[in-house]
């Protein structure tokens, strides 16, 4: 992974939301060095559209179908449903891991003063052209 930068909030069209958080992603995610221009042709491009957010109940959640977004006050995490899937977890696991993601105790959820939304994903791929003498 060189980067990972999404938008949550609708804000704008979605070719200009796009492209924002492409060049975040490639350039100032802190977690990862910025991309270089010889690294361009060799990445692979994934982009997750969500639907709306709604509220759900955690025995809902349905793992690899459903991401997550977990609030209380200031504190937010998100995690794709392309996560639980990759991790082999259930709804109970992403729950958890979401609300660590916060900052929150794994068990945040169960305080009514945390808000659980669920949302599902339009995932498009493009992934680098590469020859046999790239393998």
């Amino acid at each position: 992974m060189r980067g990972c930068v999404g938008q949550v909030e609708e804000l704008g069209p979605l070719a200009e939301v796009v492209a924002r958080s492409a060049i975040s992603a490639a350039l100032h995610d802190s977690r990862f060095p910025p991309v270089v221009s010889d690294e361009i042709a060799s990445l692979d491009i994934e982009l997750s559209v969500l639907s709306p957010l709604e509220p759900i109940a955690a025995e809902s959640i349905v793992a690899g179908r459903h991401g997550l977004m977990v609030v209380r006050e200031r504190r937010r995490g998100v995690l794709l449903p392309q996560v639980a899937a990759e991790r082999g977890w259930s709804g109970w696991k992403l729950l958890e891991e979401t609300c660590e993601k916060a900052g929150l105790p794994p068990d945040a959820w169960r305080d009514p003063q945390t808000r659980i939304l669920a949302f599902t994903v339009e995932l498009f791929r493009e992934e680098a052209s590469r020859t046999i003498a790239d393998s």
